[in-house]
């Protein structure tokens, strides 16, 4: 069995620091990843058109200014294949290969209550022993497979864009279908409309999205960036999402029609996710929501030219901004083209497939290959898929029957020296995740260094600081329009799933704010226990 002060399960963009983060305390430690490479979710996600909806300044590692300067991104918006050459120079620059386990996926792990240990299985790939078990396995990590009546019926080709080949696929000259409307696919479809024969979309719900307007950095601009990194990363860190760019700065309510129209229009132009945050009561008043709603559904009827398929494409179930808006390259254009249609799949359901068909309820679809861009099972997913055992072999399953919960979105009572990258009750998924992650990483870092210090052998949240924080990061959100969304955020895109708004919508400043109060008052919330103390 091999033995080490840490094990790491994930090799994404948080195992990856949080290996760097161990090294420098002095532990040793071990990186357990499934994939035959780093990357995380940018490994996996190799479909068509994948591309970060976060600018890659923004999107990237602050703290090493070496890293900073050393790498240079070629657009405003990275696609897949170079934020996975952005993961693999990090590894290769901070030499972190030597210590992480390629194509070892984890399936269960235990906590030896006695020695103080975590025992990890990796299902005949060997096991491993540790003091501390860090979950660095990201919110968009387990593919969600829909439950489509007859697939197994269907002998062309099915594709998931959460688990695309890597050899990459050729669409030339065959009938597609593609089911889902979400950030994968509103990427994917432009691509594949301009390889396929004929691509016919099958939507449920269409999503807000908006233009990213995305194109090649000058030189000029990239020397500028670089220059200016400390002041923007100050600048994202006082940020509600974590980001650099401006927000909330503007009411929608107390504008003039004529100056709201402009500030749109200007949003618009702009592009991306400021949008939604340049306006300080999008997200909390519904008048002033409706308005920026509206804005975009005029948008989408004055690009789309069928009138029809226009309005198939509006939003009219949730305010913008509740599901995660969409940031796009000429999505709304595509409808436009002459090989590409749109099916309401709401008003006319699948109910089956044959061998090279998908079929509704009024019509067939001869179909050569089926994509399926359905999402994940967000937040949870990738913890709950192991079997995960605390204090009296509790499960975290079972902890989490009825809804996901962590104190700080870091910890989860009852499974002690046990920690959660960017888990539920954390910004996550609503801020920049990256700088989410080094938030994270970096505070949990300077408690494990306080417990070396102070020879603590055991950390646990305590369930009254839990059962606190997620109430306020329920009630928090119910302030909000979040909550009247289907989202992901309250897992309503997996059949069973308890319906708990899983992120901390107050902002990435606040919750930051929050975590040094934590660390300030001696880790208030945490069980800290010595050795002595827990053999009594």
């Amino acid at each position: 069995m091999v033995e080490r002060d840490a094990v790491v399960v994930g090799a994404g963009f948080a195992g990856l620091y949080m290996l760097h983060k161990l090294r420098g305390l002095g532990l040793t430690c071990l990186v357990l990843e499934a994939g035959s490479g780093v990357g995380g979710t940018w490994f996996w996600n190799r479909y068509p058109g994948a591309r970060c909806d976060v600018e890659s300044f923004s999107y990237s590692y602050s703290f090493s200014e070496e890293i900073e300067q050393e790498w240079n991104w070629s657009h405003r918006y990275a696609m897949q294949p170079e934020i996975l050459a952005y993961a693999n120079f990090v590894a290769d620059r901070l030499d972190l290969r030597r210590d992480i386990s390629f194509g070892t996926r984890v399936t269960a792990a235990q906590y030896d209550e006695h020695q103080q240990h975590w025992l990890v299985d990796t299902g005949g790939e060997g096991s491993f022993r540790a003091r501390f078990l860090i979950m660095a396995t990201g919110c968009l990590s387990v593919p969600k497979a829909p439950d489509l009546p007859g697939l197994a019926h269907f002998r062309g080709d099915v594709l998931h864009t959460a688990d695309w080949p890597r050899e990459g696929y050729d669409f030339a000259g065959k009938h597609v279908g593609l089911i889902g409307t979400g950030s994968s696919g509103v990427q994917a479809i432009p691509i594949i409309a301009r390889q396929a024969g004929h691509l016919t979309v099958f939507q449920r719900t269409p999503n807000f999205s908006i233009p990213a307007w995305n194109a090649r950095l000058p030189e000029s601009q990239r020397r500028q960036m670089k220059k200016d990194y400390r002041t923007l990363r100050t600048r994202a860190r006082n940020s509600y999402a974590g980001d650099f760019a401006d927000e909330y700065y503007l009411s929608i309510l107390e504008m003039t029609p004529e100056e709201r129209e402009k500030a749109f229009e200007e949003r618009w132009r702009e592009g991306g996710f400021n949008y939604q945050y340049a306006f300080r009561d999008l997200m909390d008043n519904s008048a002033a929501n409706e308005l920026a709603a509206d804005f975009v559904r005029r948008k989408i009827r004055a690009i789309v030219r069928d009138e029809a398929t226009a309005e198939k494409l509006c939003p009219l179930d949730h305010p913008i901004g509740t599901k995660r808006l969409c940031v796009d390259s000429e999505y709304y254009e595509t409808y436009n083209l002459p090989n590409v249609a749109l099916v309401d799949i709401k008003s006319d359901p699948i109910t089956g497939f044959s061998v090279d068909a998908l079929e509704t309820r009024s019509t067939r679809y001869p179909l050569d290959t089926l994509v399926l861009a359905t999402g994940f099972d967000a937040m949870t997913g990738a913890l709950t898929a192991i079997d995960i055992r605390g204090r009296n072999r509790i499960s975290l399953k079972d902890s989490w029957r009825d809804g996901a919960g962590a104190y700080l979105g870091l910890a989860v009572t009852g499974f002690p020296n046990m920690f959660v990258i960017t888990g539920p009750g954390s910004p996550s998924v609503l801020a920049n995740v990256i700088l989410a992650i080094e938030q994270h990483v970096e505070w949990l870092g300077e408690l494990l260094q306080y417990a070396m210090v102070h020879g603590i052998s055991e950390i646990e949240a305590y369930a009254a600081a839990q059962e606190s924080w997620m109430e306020d990061v329920r009630d928090s959100a119910d302030r909000t329009l979040y909550p009247q969304a289907n989202s992901w955020y309250v897992g309503a895109n997996v059949p069973g799933k308890p319906r708990v708004f899983m992120p901390y919508v107050n902002g990435f400043q606040v919750y930051e704010a929050a975590c040094r109060e934590v660390a300030s008052a001696g880790y208030r919330g945490f069980r800290l226990a010595r050795a002595t103390e827990v053999a009594a």
